[in-house]
């Protein structure tokens, strides 16, 4: 098992790159999961894949690179960012080493906004990351309650597995039960976690505030059932901005999700 800090910002809304350090503070300081296992922070395989923050080619690229040796390596792995572009080049890292993969993301935000740079920011990876040939029906997109109609059309056209917000809550343990299907059936499967698709109550320390999101009692409900699934690979939390939180309530939130995962 490994965790690597990722701390590229590929936007102008700086403060995302500060989260690694600042998520694993908190899970020294939680100390243990829910059902009172031990965090023993220290005997992690801690990494950092270093990036320089103002090339994002070079940064994706390494990112990419060392993702995938990460994966081959290891049977777990999590990565912590940072902005949630950086779900593009792992998620990419993952479909080449993994076979018959799954990717699981929550989020407020579809991401599937038009990208007409090289590399697709926050708002775009999910779309570039199908149009560079990741399959469509190899992704579930959870939560997302903030998108264009553009984007909407996409994903129908794409035929994307999407679970928003209404659907969630007709049944949201039926829906549970779905998704773990879908995910036991898989060779495996890597969830990638934007905080953003918390509720802003819960969650408040994000770029993107999107109202009417899940609780974090919620998600954390989504996330301890997923991994104790056997062919859970590993995860990704990203878009926590620790210099727009309040008494680092999504710091929190985010090395909590950590704790529970691993």
């Amino acid at each position: 098992m490994e965790i690597v800090r990722v701390r590229l910002v590929n936007s102008e809304k700086r403060g995302c790159e500060e989260a690694p350090v600042e998520i694993l503070k908190k899970l020294r300081e939680i100390g243990s999961k829910e059902n009172g296992e031990e965090i023993e922070v220290d005997k992690l395989n801690l990494e950092e894949i270093h990036v320089n923050l103002e090339d994002i080619e070079e940064s994706n690229y390494l990112i990419f690179e060392n993702s995938k040796e990460i994966f081959e390596k290891n049977f777990k792995s999590f990565f912590i960012g940072g902005d949630g572009c950086i779900s593009y080049s792992i998620a990419r890292a993952f479909d080449k080493v993994q076979e018959n993969c799954l990717l699981i993301v929550f989020d407020a935000h579809a991401d599937c906004l038009d990208c007409t740079d090289k590399f697709p920011d926050n708002r775009q990876w999910v779309r570039s990351l199908i149009e560079n040939g990741f399959s469509p029906e190899k992704i579930i997109l959870i939560g997302s309650r903030d998108l264009s109609s553009d984007e909407k059309s996409f994903l129908k056209k794409n035929k994307v597995t999407f679970i928003g917000m209404d659907l969630l809550f007709e049944d949201i343990e039926g829906v549970c039960d779905l998704i773990m299907e879908r995910a036991r059936n898989s060779g495996g499967f890597y969830i990638s976690v934007d905080i953003d698709v918390a509720e802003p109550g819960n969650a408040p320390g994000v770029n993107d505030i999107s109202p009417g999101g899940l609780s974090s009692r919620e998600l954390i409900y989504f996330i301890k059932r997923l991994c104790l699934l056997k062919n859970f690979k590993g995860a990704d939390i990203v878009e926590i901005n620790p210099l727009r939180d309040i008494n680092n309530m999504t710091v929190k939130l985010g090395a909590k999700i950590l704790g529970e995962m691993i």
